[in-house]
């Protein structure tokens, strides 16, 4: 009993101590108190309430929160906190900088009181998931007067027409939309939104679904974009114009976009420094040999593709030849384990011209599996490539010889820069 009584005073003494050190740094500035609470999130900010009398309610005194709800890392359950925005808006009437959550069928009814209170609070940073369900939940319109945003990211939804009166999000830099869908015509309102966003510096639309039977043609003009996402397995009708500013875009190529649309499509690209093309062509079509366009500002290229068709080796190369100051090529292997196409040295000699990749100087392969096409890029880099530096390769996991095997071919293949350096970076794990 002694003993217990001991560690009952020590336990004491060290909540007493506790309640000190937090009392003591209350004593703190207002605006250092905000950011400690806000850097440890909403929930914990709640929980200081726990520490003294003096800290009941010094979270309902943030001037500025920021929420955040996101399922775990399993992607099951409701987020933990979802429950408590009610209490949390009514309790703390202070400007909400950002929103995020992740809404399950419990909580989406309630996005719109939400959206009505977060509007009037200034929110800036909107982030709004709804799962996977079908018919898509509907994003209520309340959505439209959040007039302050600078960040709008919307997955899984179904966004409503403009309302009456709608002018613009005036300071609206980033608008991402994944999976969600648009009534008919809604490619107008997306042109609209973003034409009237004078900031929009990143635009990404993943799987954006437009109703009617076909889209029409419909214009992303953004002078100050900077960054550009589209992935896309159907052609929704996008025509780009006057993107001065842009710098980077990540594309994923379906088969809608080959031939001529591909080239026209790219043709809006044409400034960018930094290129990532997603090949996910099924059908057997030919790409175009060359382009309408030059990438005279093209640094870096990536391209998430495999070598097994003879249109994902066509792209790759009419890629390369457009762009004469590429300085670094990362191409991440996937795909089909059988080629439906032998690319050996004399087909891709012959698409190789004097001036190609005359500034690359570095090479990244991932999940090269040592195929016959495989083997014969690698062949045509060392051979014709001038000023490479470096090639990096990362092995996947279908390999069709030995490492070993592998090396001796390569030791055999002539160099084209005496400073050329093969150097293998292990399993690639993930792309």
């Amino acid at each position: 009993m002694p003993l217990q009584g001991s560690t009952k005073r020590r336990r004491g003494r060290a909540t007493e101590a506790a309640a000190a050190d937090a009392d003591a740094l209350f004593s703190l500035p207002p605006e250092v108190l905000d950011d400690i609470l806000n850097r440890v999130g909403i929930r914990d900010a709640v929980r200081t309430s726990l520490l003294s009398r003096v800290w009941r309610c010094r979270w309902e005194e943030l001037s500025s929160l920021d929420l955040s709800f996101r399922r775990h890392e399993d992607g099951e359950g409701t987020p933990e906190g979802l429950g408590a925005v009610d209490g949390v808006l009514l309790r703390c009437p202070g400007r909400v900088q950002r929103f995020c959550a992740d809404l399950d069928n419990t909580y989406a009814g309630r996005i719109h009181d939400w959206l009505r209170v977060l509007s009037r609070r200034g929110v800036e940073i909107l982030d709004l998931s709804f799962g996977d369900g079908f018919p898509a939940p509907a994003l209520p319109s309340s959505v439209f007067s959040c007039g302050r945003l600078s960040s709008l990211r919307l997955c899984g939804c179904s966004i409503p027409p403009l309302p009456p009166g709608f002018v613009a999000f005036p300071e609206l830099r980033r608008l991402i939309l994944m999976n969600v869908r648009l009534h008919d015509y809604g490619e107008y309102q997306l042109e609209e939104i973003i034409g009237t966003s004078p900031l929009l510096h990143y635009l990404g639309l993943t799987d954006v679904l437009i109703g009617g039977a076909r889209a029409k043609k419909w214009v992303i003009r953004a002078p100050n974009l900077r960054h550009l996402t589209i992935c896309s397995e159907i052609n929704d009708g996008w025509i780009l114009k006057e993107l001065t500013s842009l710098r980077s875009a990540l594309v994923r190529v379906s088969d809608f976009l080959v031939d001529h649309h591909f080239a026209k499509f790219l043709s809006g690209l044409a400034q960018v420094t930094e290129l990532m093309v997603i090949n996910d062509i099924r059908s057997s079509a030919m790409m175009p040999e060359k382009l309408l366009c030059t990438f005279h500002n093209l640094k870096i290229l990536k391209l998430f593709t495999h070598l097994c068709k003879q249109s994902f080796i066509m792209l790759t190369l009419c890629l390369l030849k457009s762009a004469p100051n590429l300085e670094e090529l990362k191409i991440q292997i996937f795909g089909p384990e059988e080629m439906e196409f032998e690319a050996n040295g004399e087909f891709l000699n012959a698409l190789w011209t004097d001036g190609m990749c005359a500034n690359l100087k570095v090479v990244e392969m991932i999940g090269i599996n040592w195929r016959r096409n495989e083997m014969s890029l690698i062949e045509l880099i060392l051979t014709k490539v001038r000023l490479l530096h470096t090639l990096w390769i990362s092995q996947g996991d279908k390999l069709v010889m030995s490492n070993e095997d592998a090396l001796y071919e390569l030791l055999r293949y002539r160099r084209a820069s005496p400073e050329a350096q093969v150097l293998f970076k292990g399993y690639a794990t993930g792309y």
